[in-house]
C-alpha cells in the first residue's frame, strides 16, 4: 500500500512539474516586441499599442502572456473561432487598472465592456494581412461583438510615425506598434515587430518609503526602488491618494523613464502604477 501511494505521489508530482515547466515556457511561444531604434520602416505598417492585458486564444481557451488561464463569461467566448488568435484585451485608453480588475476577477465585473483586439492569427498561412483575413472571413459568418481586428496603417514616412505617436500620446495612449507585414508570425521576441513610446517603462521592487516635506508633510515623499539597474528613488508621479496610501514595501511597481544616467540608473524616473 505504501509503495502504491508513493507511486501515485510521484506521478502527481511529475504532472505538476510538467505543467509548471509548460507554464514557464509558454511566453516563448508568443511573438513579443523589441524597441524601435531607428530601423528602416520601408514597407512596414503601424497601429496603436493598446495598454491592456495580452490575450491568447488557442481555439478552446483564453490565456494571458504568462499562460495564466482567463475565464470570461460564456457569452464573451460564444462566437470565438476554432483557431488561434493573438491580441489585447482592452476597453479604452488609460484604463489598465480597470481592465486588469475585470480580467482577474472570478465574477463578471464588466466583461461586456472588453474586446479582444486581434493583431495576428499565429497558425494561418501568408503575410500579416492574409493571416488577418482568415479571421475577417470567419467573423463575417460568425460575428462576435467581443472581437475586433486592429487597424494596420501603411507607413509612408518617419514624420507620419511621429505624428501618429504624438496624437496617441495626447489622448493618453501608450504608444505605437511597428510591423513588417511580410514577416511570418515568430514565436519569440522579434525584430519584425517593434514598439515606440515617448517614454520607456520598467518594473522595480519598493524597498523603502521616505516622508515628504512641505505640501507632502506626513505623506509619502518618495520611494526607494531596486531592480537590475540598482537602487534609486522615485519621487514624482504619485497622486494624493497614492501618497497617503503608498505602494507597500516589497510590492512591484512600474515606472516610466527617459534613458539612463552615466551610472546606468533610470533618468527622470516617474511612478506609473502597481504591477498586478
Amino acid at each position: 500500500m505504501k509503495i502504491k501511494l508513493l507511486l501515485i505521489f510521484c506521478l502527481l508530482m511529475t504532472s505538476v512539474l510538467k505543467a509548471e515547466q509548460l507554464k514557464a515556457e509558454y511566453p516563448l511561444t508568443l511573438m513579443l516586441l523589441k524597441n524601435y531604434q531607428n530601423q528602416d520602416l520601408t514597407g512596414w505598417v503601424m497601429s496603436e499599442k493598446l495598454d491592456g492585458i495580452r490575450g491568447y486564444w488557442d481555439g478552446k481557451q483564453l490565456f494571458t502572456r504568462h499562460h495564466n488561464k482567463i475565464i470570461p463569461p460564456a457569452y464573451f467566448l460564444k462566437d470565438f473561432p476554432p483557431f488561434t488568435i493573438h491580441g489585447e484585451l482592452f476597453t479604452e485608453r488609460n484604463q489598465f487598472e480597470k481592465i486588469s480588475s475585470i480580467v482577474r476577477s472570478q465574477q463578471d465585473k464588466g466583461w461586456h465592456n472588453i474586446k479582444l483586439y486581434v493583431f495576428d492569427v499565429p497558425n494561418a498561412d501568408g503575410d500579416l494581412f492574409e493571416r488577418l483575413n482568415v479571421l475577417k472571413n470567419y467573423l463575417q459568418q460568425y460575428p462576435s461583438p467581443y472581437i475586433q481586428i486592429i487597424k494596420q496603417t501603411p507607413i509612408n514616412s518617419q514624420q507620419q510615425v511621429q505624428q501618429f505617436l504624438n496624437d496617441i500620446t495626447q489622448q493618453k495612449g501608450e504608444g505605437v506598434v511597428l510591423r513588417n507585414p511580410q514577416a511570418p508570425y515568430e514565436p519569440q521576441r522579434s525584430t519584425q515587430i517593434l514598439k515606440l513610446k515617448t517614454a520607456l517603462d520598467k518594473e522595480c521592487t519598493v524597498i523603502a518609503h521616505h516622508q515628504g516635506k512641505g505640501q507632502f508633510k506626513n505623506k509619502l515623499g518618495a520611494v526607494s526602488c531596486k531592480n537590475h539597474r540598482g537602487i534609486f528613488k522615485i519621487s514624482s508621479g504619485f497622486d494624493l491618494q497614492e501618497r497617503e496610501n503608498p505602494p507597500a514595501i516589497n510590492s512591484v511597481i512600474t515606472y516610466k523613464y527617459r534613458g539612463l544616467t552615466k551610472n546606468g540608473l533610470p533618468k527622470f524616473a516617474t511612478y506609473w502604477r502597481i504591477r498586478k
